[in-house]
Order: C-alpha cells, then sequence, then structure tokens
C-alpha cells in the first residue's frame, strides 16, 4: 500500500502517525481495514497523535472491534507482528492466575502471567509460602503423622512428634548418617537420619532441596530423629472409561528445520491419520492428538547448532511445520505446548508460542495452543466428566536424574517414567528450585493440586509407559536422529513411537512409524506395568 495514500486518509481524520505505524500500515493490502483502524483509535482515546505505544494501548479494543471479520483479524495481527507488539520476552516478574477455556469437547486449565511487575524478595516468600501450604494440607492427611505439631510447639522435654517442613538444606555428617534442615511458617529444625537403617536411609537419600515433607520424629526442639517420613503422594481411585469409543495420540520432540527431522516418517504418520478404509477403522476413533513440547529445532539453543540445521530461520521452521499438521483431518484436536527449543522464555510456565514466530500455528483451526506445564481435559460428554491430562515438556528431569540416588543407579534418562513417578510422588514438577528457571508466583504452577489421569512428558526422547497409583504416565520419544551435540550425553533415542490410548476401552498402543511406508508400520501392544 502506498503511504500517501496512508497520509491522505490521516489528513480526512486530522491525525498524524509516528513512523513505525505508517511503515507497518504500508506493507498491509487492506486499505479500508487501515481506515476502520485508524478511526478507532481516534475516538477511543481522542488522540490525534497516534504512536505505536497508543496503538499498543488499544490492541484488544481493536481485537473486538475487528474480530467478526477474518481478513480484518488477519490485518491486525500482521500489523501487531510488524511492529513487535506483545513479543519481546519479559524481564520482569508476573504474577499468575488461573484461566479455564472450554473449546469444544477440550477444556484447558493453566496457570499464566498477567500483569508485569518488578522482582522482589517477596515475590520468593509468597511462592514458597503458597507452595508448602497447598502440599501440607496435602500430606497432614496421611495416617502415618501422629502427633503433628508446628516446630515452634516441640518444647525441650523428649517426645514423639511429626512435623510436616520444607527442606532447607541437607548434610552427610562425618558417621555417614543424613542430617535435614527443616522449617515450616513457625520455625526450623535439624533432622537425623540414622545410617543403621538402612531402608530408610536409602530411601532419605532421595530427598532433594525445597521437597515438603511429613517427618515422624522423636527428639526435642533442639535435635530430632526421624523414624519415617511421608512424600505428599498422589493416587486416582479409578482408571476412567469413556462412554464415546474415541482414542488420543501422544508425540512431542518434532524439531522440525533439524537436517535430522525425519520427514518421510512424520509424513507416513500424517498418511496414518487421514486414513479412510475398511481396513484402518481404528485411525477414525482418533479425536485427539497431543504435542508435547520442541515442536521446532529453533536457532541457537546449544553450541554450534548451526551445524545440524535445515532451515536456519525460526519464523520459517514454524511455516513448515504448520504446513504438515494443516495436512492432518480437521476433526482431530492437536493441542501443543512448547518446550526448550520453541522460541519461547525458558522461564516457567512458558506461554504458548510468539505470534511474532509462530503465526502459522495460531492459524490452524483445529490447533488448541496451551502453556507449559498445562491441565486439559479431553473425552467429556454427558455423564461423564473426561480424561485430565497434565501436559509438561520435562525440562526439569535431567536435574533429578543427575542428583537422586535411585534415579542416577537407575540410569533414569533413559527411563524417564521413572523420573515422572518420581515427581508425582512429590506432588510438584519441579520440587527443587534450581531445577528449573520458574517465576515466583503465589500460585504455583508446577503445584500438582488435582490428580491427573494422564502424564504427559517429553524433552529427554524417550518413549515410556507406566501406571503409577492408577496415573498413567506417558514419555514420549523423538522425530530427530540423534545429533552430535546429543551424543555426547550418552542417551540413546528412541525414534517415531506413537502411544495410543482408546479413552472407552484403556487399551494402550504404541505405533511405530521408524520404518520406510505405512505398510511396514509396526503396532506394538504397550506393556504397561504397575
Amino acid at each position: 500500500m502506498l503511504k500517501k495514500e496512508i497520509l491522505k486518509i490521516c489528513i480526512e481524520k486530522s491525525v498524524l502517525l509516528d513512523n513505525d505505524l505508517l511503515e507497518a500500515f504500508s506493507e498491509v493490502e487492506s486499505l479500508d481495514t487501515i481506515k476502520l483502524v485508524i478511526e478507532k483509535i481516534k475516538n477511543q482515546t481522542q488522540k490525534r497523535f497516534i504512536t505505536k505505544e497508543v496503538f499498543n494501548s488499544n490492541k484488544e479494543i481493536l481485537d473486538n472491534f475487528l474480530k467478526g471479520s477474518d481478513e480484518k483479524r488477519n490485518v491486525l495481527k500482521k500489523l501487531k507482528i510488524k511492529l513487535g507488539l506483545n513479543l519481546e520476552i519479559s524481564t520482569t516478574i508476573c504474577d499468575c492466575k488461573e484461566v479455564h477455556e472450554n473449546l469444544g469437547k477440550v477444556k484447558v486449565s493453566s496457570s499464566f502471567p498477567t500483569f508485569p511487575k518488578s522482582l522482589e524478595v517477596k515475590d520468593f516468600v509468597k511462592h514458597f509460602r503458597g507452595r508448602f501450604s497447598n502440599l501440607r494440607e496435602i500430606i497432614e492427611t496421611n495416617p502415618k503423622l501422629k502427633n503433628l505439631v508446628s516446630i515452634n510447639k516441640i518444647g525441650g522435654n523428649k517426645g514423639h512428634f511429626s512435623i510436616i517442613g520444607i527442606v532447607f538444606d541437607k548434610k552427610i555428617s562425618k558417621n555417614k548418617n543424613i542430617i535435614l534442615e527443616v522449617e515450616d511458617l513457625t520455625g526450623r529444625i535439624k533432622l537425623l537420619i540414622n545410617n543403621s537403617n538402612k531402608e530408610l536411609y536409602e530411601k532419605a537419600q532421595d530427598i532433594v532441596l525445597d521437597s515438603v515433607l511429613g517427618f515422624n520424629c522423636t527428639g526435642t526442639g533442639n535435635f530430632l530423629f526421624v523414624n519415617e517420613f511421608v512424600f505428599p503422594g498422589i493416587n486416582v481411585d479409578i482408571r476412567k472409561k469413556a462412554i464415546l469409543d474415541e482414542s488420543a495420540l501422544f508425540i512431542g520432540d518434532l524439531h522440525y528445520g533439524s537436517k535430522n527431522f525425519l520427514k518421510k516418517e512424520f509424513l507416513n504418520f500424517i498418511k496414518y491419520l487421514n486414513e479412510d478404509s475398511l481396513e484402518n477403522i481404528e485411525s477414525k476413533k482418533i479425536k485427539y492428538l497431543f504435542i508435547v513440547g520442541d515442536v521446532v529445532t529453533g536457532v541457537g539453543n546449544y553450541p554450534n547448532q548451526e551445524r545440524d540445521l535445515e532451515i536456519d530461520n525460526l519464523e520459517k521452521q514454524f511455516e513448515g511445520l504448520a504446513n504438515l499438521l494443516g495436512k492432518i483431518r480437521k476433526d482431530i484436536k492437536i493441542i501443543i505446548c512448547p518446550g526448550n527449543h520453541d522460541g519461547v522464555r525458558l522461564m516457567e510456565p512458558q506461554p504458548i508460542f510468539s505470534e511474532k514466530y509462530a503465526w502459522p500455528l495460531h492459524d490452524l483451526e483445529n490447533v488448541i495452543l496451551v502453556e507449559n506445564p498445562s491441565k486439559i481435559n479431553i473425552g467429556s460428554s454427558e455423564g461423564f466428566e473426561g480424561f485430565d491430562v497434565l501436559m509438561y515438556h520435562g525440562f526439569s528431569f535431567p536435574y533429578y536424574a543427575n542428583n537422586v540416588s535411585s534415579l542416577i543407579a537407575e540410569d533414569s534418562m533413559n527411563h524417564p517414567e521413572k523420573i515422572m513417578k518420581y515427581l508425582l510422588m512429590n506432588r510438584h514438577l519441579a520440587p527443587s528450585h534450581n531445577s528449573v528457571q520458574s517465576y515466583p508466583c503465589e500460585k504455583d504452577a508446577h503445584f500438582i493440586n488435582k490428580a491427573p489421569d494422564i502424564f504427559l512428558a517429553g524433552h529427554t526422547h524417550k518413549s515410556g509407559i507406566f501406571y503409577y497409583n492408577n496415573i498413567l504416565i506417558i514419555s514420549v520419544s523423538t522425530w530427530e536422529t540423534m545429533t552430535s551435540y546429543q551424543e555426547k550425553f550418552g542417551n540413546k533415542p528412541d525414534l517415531c513411537k506413537v502411544p495410543m490410548i482408546n479413552l472407552k476401552t484403556r487399551q494402550v498402543k504404541v505405533l511405530d512409524f521408524e520404518s520406510s511406508g505405512t505398510e511396514n508400520k509396526k503396532e506394538i501392544i504397550a506393556e504397561v506395568r504397575e
């Protein structure tokens, strides 16, 4: 669009535009929509000089004003992208609130940052107080904790007490006993776990800093000896079965844009989803596809990544990915959360993909973009409440694989379902504060309040399926062959494995697309163990 035509509109409306807006408007094809935008901003603000800041502060009003027209809405979206509005990675801290969205048979409940404010010590205090209070409410119902008291109520006389505390420090004494320093809202105290109690000692080696636990102890207000301790724990009473005969699939770590992306195999997967034949009745039942992060490979995520890139532009990576996902039949809801490669901030909770780069995903009608982590409900119908899916990319996993004794011994980065079980025991996705970068929100996005029916994660590139207290744990494989950078860590990836659960029968299968064509596709009944 010629600038002089826009300037003519400005003269007619008696307004001025700053250079940023004029440049952005000049690249938009719809003159009528630009005219409407200028009119709306002028009428709303009563300003005659319209700047980028004025446009930004009124974008929500413009959203509502233009939402009835796809063409106009797309123009507004392009303007936001050109101006870089609402797209910068924030360096400030935000509070969090909970949002509930009902998108057909998919219901999203997530925590996300709201209004930014400067980071202060009190934000961390609120965050940990909130976490402690939530977990204490769960732990205090455990029947193993007798005579439960606050730390400041323990006197000088020896007795039997139970306390609930957050682990402030952990050390090994000269005698090889474990010394814990724990605190509640009333004080701090030291606990000793004697190495003569081998079972308890071995269990205690798995305690990480900042976890909230219940302790059954003997001693005084100066020092307590631990007889038993309990994790918050979690369980689902029954394994639900849906009324409708539908299936859900789970994938992640596509790394589209990498030279190692298995495009042919992914196209075979899409072909399977779209098959309409009597021989493939099963694929017709698929109504949900979860993609748990690292959907593109990103740019600059690790040293010398440029050597591994087929596409070295983040926006182009999302364009290519959207082109692939756009081939999937439209009655399948595709739920996608970000990972650490996807061009969003590393600090969690991670927001949905930025429109600046991932606008092609935003434009797909059957795609639902959610934060990381997120809680999703699927498959609800009259008389059935649906399945709750806890979706988390899994960036905290390496910390626990390298710092929890039992997980180290079990080579858990190659068996991520063991890490996921450990986090469920702690009722938290990142119980140790330094396992991830996280917002110190009063409402902790990593706290697992309601027990999910399915706990889904990725990041490790390893496929794993496991039942823990009736919760189905699913770790997904990758669609990228091993890079030289990944090879340094000694983890061999699982490729193109797609877990599928029939929501009515609860049958779990793993579809294998690693072979060269759908005619060679393997079907494996997953061995799901307690």
